[in-house]
């Protein structure tokens, strides 16, 4: 069931506003885009390709709780569990689901922007930003739950309730917010919905994905999704602007994480074995690179590409952030050169005294490997983004850490530590 409150009030808070966290951003204005909707519009019973983990259109009574109670002070004493970290799609921001609620900070300066808990139930496991707008995509989860874990709630804070739904007859695995898309995320499936009036465009079957691995490009005009393909190891490119669809067969074993450019042009995948870490143009499936984050087995929680794609941040489970160059020239550098580059480091020369290692060298000694990195406690879950100072990597970890640190492009090695946060607990006074 997909459902949509009337929209008679502004989308942005007024200048003189309390209500709300955010204020309009001059580059993302989301014109018209919920003005001229009818009250109450229910999906289409025609949606394309009818779909079992779809609940289609019933009259199931009043769809929306009743709005949760005000914003709390940010210096509360509670110290609640975190169920969720993720950036916004600028990484200007991250938002915290929790056993109670969810809160939005800043990253650079850091600083708390607003927190919602709630009296009853209040577990958050699933927060989507838009950009910085009040418009956000919530699941819950969790011990006790603010909403079903199968229903995607579309919250507006600025009105403090929400505005729309979403409901599947499976758990919802993660969700993809665009200006103008609502991508959601099952175990098996993905679903493509219109904004403004929440209408199914499009399904997408994919491996078995708990995880729910999904990336979306967010410039302007350029709609690229990248999700887990039918087999192992493969990723599926839809390209909704040229009506493209390409399969990548990105690794052997199956896929563990990727990230895409803001553009979509590049993206970068990591398998569960985690050694190897590969860069891919999603126009024709070309491999553009391949670097190396180690020689042992690892398992990789984020990949973040850097504004202009000249760096890419990796983290995983061996408490390390890694920072890898790209090449300049990446958009001009193919498959067949990338091979030829690699052969011609790896063989000897047949009358070498070395020749009986030719096709018997280890890969890693041909390897490109990080230039940067910044050491973490192991034990911990982290995601990493860079930060809006040039040179700086935010990370953020599932215990509740914030980091802010800087590499040195020239020189490489261990990262400085700029900052360190719990934003989890409160702040001294």
């Amino acid at each position: 069931m997909a459902t949509l409150s009337d929209f008679s009030s502004p989308l942005w808070p007024s200048p003189n506003s309390n209500s709300g966290f955010f204020s309009p951003h001059p580059q993302l204005e989301l014109p018209d885009l919920f003005n001229s909707l009818a009250p109450m519009p229910q999906l289409d019973c025609n949606a394309p390709e009818e779909d079992d983990d779809f609940e289609p259109p019933h009259d199931y009574g009043p769809p929306l709780p009743p709005p949760p109670p005000p914003a709390v002070n940010p210096n509360s004493n509670s110290h609640p569990s975190l169920l969720h970290l993720s950036f916004n799609q600028d990484y200007a921001c991250f938002a915290a689901g929790t056993d109670n609620g969810f809160r939005i900070y800043d990253c650079d300066p850091y600083r708390e922007l607003f927190r919602r808990d709630f009296d009853q139930g209040g577990g958050i496991r699933i927060v989507d930003m838009l950009f910085r707008c009040n418009i956000l995509a919530l699941v819950g989860g969790g011990p006790d739950p603010q909403y079903p874990p199968n229903k995607v709630m579309i919250w507006d804070d600025h009105k403090g309730e929400c505005i729309g739904e979403l409901t599947f007859r499976s758990e919802v695995r993660a969700v993809r917010l665009r200006r103008d898309r609502i991508v959601v995320v099952l175990e098996q499936k993905i679903f493509v919905y219109n904004f403004a009036d929440l209408n199914l465009l499009h399904q997408i079957e994919t491996v078995v994905n708990p995880k729910g691995l999904c990336a979306v490009s967010h410039a302007s005009g350029l709609f690229v999704l990248v999700c887990p393909g039918v087999r192992k190891g493969e990723v599926r490119v839809e390209n909704y602007m040229s009506q493209r669809t390409k399969y990548i067969v990105a690794h052997d074993s199956g896929i563990a994480c990727f990230s895409l450019t803001q553009d979509g042009q590049l993206l970068a995948t990591a398998s569960t074995k985690g050694t190897l870490l590969r860069i891919f143009n999603t126009n024709d499936g070309t491999l553009l690179q391949e670097v190396r984050r180690g020689a042992d087995r690892a398992e990789i929680y984020s990949l973040a590409f850097s504004s202009t794609a000249q760096w890419l941040a990796v983290s995983s489970d061996k408490g390390t952030v890694h920072v890898f160059s790209l090449k300049a020239n990446i958009g001009n550098l193919g498959t067949d050169k990338l091979k030829s580059t690699e052969t011609n480091l790896a063989v000897t020369p047949s009358n070498s005294s070395r020749s009986f290692i030719k096709g018997v060298l280890p890969k890693y000694f041909s390897s490109e490997w990080s230039v940067a990195q910044f050491r973490l406690l192991e034990g911990s879950q982290y995601i990493v983004a860079f930060g809006q100072q040039k040179n700086t990597v935010v990370v953020l970890g599932l215990d509740g850490s914030f980091y802010r640190c800087k590499f040195d492009p020239a020189t490489g090695g261990e990262m400085t530590k700029l900052e360190y946060y719990n934003f989890l607990k409160p702040e001294e006074p």
